[in-house]
Parts: C-alpha cells; structure tokens; sequence
C-alpha cells in the first residue's frame, strides 16, 4: 500500500492539536478505503505553550505518530525542512495545525495523486482574515507573479502534496528559501485544487507582520535577480541625469555667469543620491547576507529529540 506522509509544523497550537488529530483520525480512515496509508509527523518549532505534551498524548492514543521537537523558535520553513527530513512515504503533505487549511482536502489530493499528478496545490479561492491580512497577501501574491513567477496562483498556497521526487530538493535547499515557492518553481505541472480558508478559532496567530516582511524578502531575493537589476537601471538613469546636470552647469558658468542659482537644488540632488546610494547598498547587502548564511555552515535546525 503507498504510504502518504502528513508533515505538520506546531507553534503555540496546542488548542487547535486534539480538533486536529480527531479530523486527521477521520482522514485516516478514509485512505485505508482508498488502500492508501498514513503516516503523521509533527514538528514542535520551540512553542512556549502546552503544544509538546498535547502532541505526546496524540502519540500515546496512536503510537506510530512521529514527534520531531526542536531545540528553539527555528521557524516554519526550517521546521518543515526538519519533518521532510523523517517521511518514509511515497508522497507528502504540508499541513497547518490551526486548522485555517482543512484536512479534508486532502482526500481530493491524494485523488489527484493517485491519479498521476506529482504536485498537488491547494489556491484559496476565498479567505476569512483580517482585512490588512488580505490586502498584504494580496499585494504580495502581485509581487511574485511580476517578479518571480508570472503563473504563480493568485490566492497562493501552503496547502500542498508532494511526490517523494520532489522531497530531496526540498531538504537540500538554502537556509533561506521559501520551500512552496521552490516546490513551484521546479517546474512540476500542479493539479489545482480550489479551496476556503477557514478563519481562526484556536490562538493567536504567530505568523507577525515582521515575520511576513522577512518571507517576502526571502522570495524576492532568493528567487529573482529584479532588485538588483532594477537598482542598475536606476543608478544608470540617475548617473545619466546627473551628467546633464553637471553639463548644464558648466554651460551656464561660460555663457551667462560665473555661478549658478539654485543651493536647495543642489541640497536635495545630493541627499537624494546619497539615499540612493544606501538603498542599492542595502539590497546588495541583502544578497551578501543570504550566501554568507548559506556559507557558514549553519544547521537549518536543531532537533532536541524525536520520539
């Protein structure tokens, strides 16, 4: 029987764990009708809450569930790449433990799955979030279709499952990449599965603006040479413009007078190249940061113990 791994990383959930190990019960019992096996991971990514010992009585009522408890706040992405680490099935899905994503998709997944596809996406179709939350995602989503990836979905996803072909990228990738948008950009042609994202009823929600900031930079960068690129024909522009004002200077000073008016002109010429300067250095500095990450050697994350 092929074996489907649910990967689930854990973060201050553990109001929404017991709802969600009753829901993952029932999909369980749907695969066996479908011949298919299940096999749960979960990822404890340093909660500071209960989140631990209700995964440990998840695993006391169905033993063969996997826990993978990491020494500190790594994050998402390095908490996922930490359960990819541990399947032993034939495919892979990602799920969240707040419930937002519902485990009943999954059945139209594996459906998709069994049916040849090796990439199966989630896209919601429509969301409950806050209203902030869905102009950011939504002017997010614009930025990676413009920059990175033009097919890329409008509603994006987390929501996926993957073949086992797809895993080994999966674990070898950078400290820094954003492992859905890598899953996408191998090229698999994903089988599109339209769904509604629920709203929150267990928590609070840990996913902060500054974390949200840190993810569209990493995609940015980590995928796409644009800012650099864009920084270039700026810079190419701006030297342009100032070569014609220098010139005009120089024409001023022998055809009609030794100096020029215009000191505030020349004020706010200077301190606009200046904070030009320190904006292409920044993001030059961001792509340094990346390769000097991917150079020192450093895990993506430490497991304190699987049990």
């Amino acid at each position: 029987m092929p074996v489907l791994s649910v990967v689930v990383p854990v973060y201050y959930n553990e109001g929404s764990l017991p709802a969600l190990h009753d829901r993952l019960q029932a999909l369980e019992t749907r695969l066996a009708t479908k011949q298919v096996q299940l096999e749960l991971i979960f990822v404890d990514d340093g909660s500071g809450d209960q989140s631990y010992a209700a995964l440990q009585t998840i695993k006391a009522q169905r033993p063969s569930t996997r826990l993978v408890k990491l020494s500190r706040n790594f994050g998402v992405i390095s908490a996922l790449k930490a359960g990819f680490a541990q399947v032993t099935g034939d495919a892979c899905v990602t799920l969240a433990a707040d419930l937002q994503d519902p485990p009943e998709v999954v059945d139209k997944m594996v459906d998709a799955w069994i049916a040849g596809a090796k990439f199966v996406i989630c896209e919601r179709a429509s969301r409950d979030d806050p209203l902030f939350s869905r102009l950011y995602s939504a002017l997010y989503y614009r930025l990676v279709r413009s920059m990175v990836i033009s097919d890329y979905p409008n509603g994006g996803f987390d929501l996926s499952l993957m073949d086992k072909a797809l895993l080994p990228y999966m674990i070898d990738s950078a400290k820094s990449t954003y492992t859905p948008l890598l899953a996408y950009w191998l090229g698999y042609k994903p089988a599109v599965i339209k769904y509604h994202r629920e709203p929150r009823e267990h928590g609070k929600s840990r996913w902060t603006f500054g974390k949200k900031l840190n993810a569209c930079m990493d995609v940015i960068i980590g995928f796409s040479a644009t800012p650099i690129r864009v920084m270039s024909m700026l810079g190419a522009v701006v030297a342009m413009l100032s070569f014609a004002y220098g010139a005009s200077v120089v024409l001023w000073a022998l055809l009609v007078e030794r100096t020029m008016p215009g000191f505030a002109t020349l004020v706010a010429l200077v301190t606009f190249l200046l904070g030009l300067i320190l904006l292409m250095l920044g993001v030059i500095g961001e792509y340094l940061w990346r390769m000097w990450a991917e150079l020192n050697r450093r895990p993506d994350a430490v497991i304190e113990r699987i049990e």
